[in-house]
């Protein structure tokens, strides 16, 4: 028997799995739009399958994974994104800020109803991105718009050759967060094939690569951060965490969870040649606990300086009065007005309607961000978070709760949930990544600006979320990860 027909007979199954991927994600990116339903829920189950199968069968080939996770990737490359229209808004900011606009000063609908026509294609980037992004101040992220300017930079007068340039710097970011989620799993102690339930999943390649959404970015960012931190590079971790706050906003949530991180990890070492006054060795050991407790307290604030100061910075290029307005009535509207694929908004805002007779989404949006400020300090001070795993563990409930309270869950929020499940034992958000497929049906009868969501698929979807979760989180007996 040849070599060749050895390695057929050895790999069959593999190969034929990845010869159907390779089929099923061209006819995703080429062949399908949003409103086909049966169609995209068969071929996402059907990706999602042989997903888990080919990580079972490869798990400890991780040269292979990698190469298939990259390789349907580039099946995208020429694909214009058919599940989301926010790209033609990248293109848009990226070529005003080339054009010498301030992005965060301008809506596109300004432009568009005094017939000004500040950037190359901009009537067909209007109709793209449609009224309701149009109409609305940018809240794209310094990072985020300097990925839109790259894009505009290389591409000024091309939608496709932005799109290529774009979904070429999240592929990077994916390749990034392989790197050092490898790094971090080893540090941990952790199976390294871990990282391709993110990396290989259809979820990730579909919504990133495919949909053009920056969470690869800021989740790149985030991961190397945490392995900054893991290795004790902390200053290094402050600056790169600051980066990814400057992606997308969502890691500042975490904030408060590195208060015992930092005043607990690895206290003793850190005091090891301090010098002290104390003769007995019960005083010595409290005098030595005491300057280690001050001097982690220091390197905390000096961390959160660090993160503050690297935010700061990156959005100072755009700084005016208008800047802060603008910004910030943007951002909430994501509390106060936008509705998508919630959980338990969706049965207060029934609530509401049974009391109040109207949506009280303003009242109940005002409210969230307050119960989840609450949250996360008692996360942050009730549970241990002294190690790095117990530490993205927290970092994963935070987010959980925000998203379970939150009125807007978009698909590819997910990401974010599915990359920090990776170095702990829960799985509840790959369980997420799969069945968030449903809240796309929302399209199935309207056009691109109105859509109607069926509350029962969204009740589906939630009640498997939900039914993980409680079992994972309250129920289920794993044994402890540590690290």
């Amino acid at each position: 028997m040849t070599i060749s027909n050895m390695f057929l007979k050895l790999y069959k199954t593999p190969l034929f799995y990845v010869a159907l991927s390779i089929l099923l994600y061209w006819v995703f990116a080429y062949n399908l739009i949003r409103t086909e339903y049966v169609k995209l829920v068969a071929i996402y189950a059907a990706l999602f399958f042989i997903f888990y199968k080919l990580l079972y069968i490869l798990k400890h080939n991780i040269k292979a994974l990698s190469y298939f996770a990259f390789g349907f990737r580039a099946i995208f490359i020429l694909a214009i994104p058919n599940l989301s229209q926010d790209f033609y808004r990248f293109i848009w900011d990226g070529r005003m800020i080339l054009e010498g606009y301030n992005p965060y000063l301008f809506t596109v609908e300004w432009f568009i109803s005094n017939a000004e026509f500040p950037v190359a294609q901009a009537q067909e980037l209007y109709n793209g991105m449609g009224l309701l992004n149009a109409s609305h101040y940018t809240n794209y992220a310094p990072i985020n718009q300097l990925c839109f300017l790259i894009a505009a930079f290389f591409s000024s007068t091309s939608i496709m050759g932005s799109v290529i340039v774009l979904r070429l710097l999240i592929i990077l970011a994916d390749l990034g967060t392989l790197y050092f989620g490898k790094k971090l799993l080893s540090k941990l102690n952790l199976p390294a094939y871990h990282i391709f339930w993110y990396i290989l999943n259809p979820f990730i390649i579909i919504e990133l690569t495919g949909n053009l959404h920056f969470e690869g970015v800021m989740i790149f960012f985030l991961v190397w951060s945490l392995y900054l931190l893991h290795i004790g590079k902390w200053y290094f971790g402050a600056l790169v965490l600051g980066l990814s706050v400057s992606v997308k906003l969502i890691p500042f949530i975490f904030m408060p969870l590195f208060f015992k991180w930092f005043i607990y990890h690895n206290r003793v070492t850190n005091v090891k040649n301090e010098p002290t006054l104390i003769g007995t060795t019960t005083s010595l050991h409290i005098s030595k606990s005491g300057i280690s407790i001050t001097y982690n307290l220091l390197k905390l604030l000096l961390f959160y300086i660090l993160v503050g100061v690297t935010i700061l910075l990156l959005f100072l290029p755009f700084y005016t009065s208008e800047f802060i307005n603008n910004y910030t009535h943007t951002t909430a509207l994501w509390f106060k007005n936008f509705e998508f694929n919630a959980s338990l908004y969706y049965i207060a805002r029934e609530i509401g309607y049974v009391f109040r007779g109207q949506n009280e989404i303003a009242v109940i949006g005002a409210f969230i961000p307050k119960l989840v400020f609450l949250f996360v300090l008692l996360i942050a001070f009730f549970k241990k978070n002294k190690t790095t795993i117990e530490l993205i563990t927290s970092m994963l409930l935070v987010l959980s709760f925000y998203y379970f309270t939150a009125t807007t869950v978009h698909p590819w929020y997910v990401a974010t949930l599915l990359i920090l499940s990776v170095f702990t034992k829960y799985r509840f958000p790959l369980v997420w990544s799969f069945i968030i497929i449903l809240s796309y049906l929302a399209y199935l009868h309207v056009g691109k600006e109105a859509m109607r969501e069926n509350l029962l698929l969204i009740a589906f979807e939630y009640l498997i979320v939900y039914s993980f979760f409680i079992w994972e989180v309250f129920i289920k007996k794993a044994p402890k990860l540590r690290a």
